[in-house]
């Protein structure tokens, strides 16, 4: 796993456009305010491009991918269509599967399961539909929290609706794979709960 994985602070934006059908983002080191990691969807089909401009946007498929500021893959993140519910496939540089997010029925303001690739429960994210505050936990311990509310370095970055922070919590290991998925469930939050 890439190092640049084992910083515990990110600060994420989005690309804001008017007619923009693809999810793009950025993410910055807080430390240095450089860009280390872009998140990008490149591979848009015809027929998605023109359901992203409809009610329909929350069903259309997709496919990210997460790389280091020079390019080098690091998580790619794919979902076919949407119907009911949201199941998000995760996979690493060399395309391994790590793990998958599975959307709960009726959960207010949006839940998820997070499991590993042997199908067990790794975490689980929930959000407040009342705003931008998600938690990542697993067995009663918080392991990351996404929020639009921050007010360290960087926070001239937040003078946009579209620009959040991610927090993983020390007690998560630098090397451990969870922190592959929750990086990859922060990218799929507007596409699957908020749009």
């Amino acid at each position: 796993m890439n190092p640049i994985l084992s910083q515990n602070l990110f600060l994420v934006k989005e690309h804001i456009g008017m007619f923009k059908a693809a999810n793009n983002y950025d993410i910055y080191d807080p430390e240095t305010n450089q860009i280390i990691m872009n998140c990008r969807e490149n591979n848009l089909g015809f027929f998605t491009k023109i359901f992203r401009f409809t009610d329909y946007k929350r069903a259309t498929p997709f496919d990210i991918e997460i790389t280091t500021a020079a390019g080098e893959k690091l998580i790619s993140v794919k979902r076919g269509i949407a119907i009911f519910r949201s199941t998000v496939e995760v996979f690493d540089e060399k395309d391994r599967l790590i793990g998958t997010f599975k959307q709960k029925f009726f959960s207010i303001g949006g839940k998820f399961d997070i499991l590993d690739k042997n199908e067990k429960p790794a975490a689980t994210l929930q959000g407040k539909w009342t705003g931008w505050d998600f938690k990542f936990s697993h067995e009663n311990k918080q392991l990351a929290q996404v929020s639009k509310k921050w007010a360290g370095l960087g926070k001239e970055f937040f003078t946009s609706a579209d620009n959040y922070v991610l927090q993983i919590e020390e007690t998560v290991a630098p090397d451990s794979p969870i922190r592959q998925l929750i990086l990859a469930a922060v990218m799929c939050i507007d596409m699957v709960l908020k749009e």
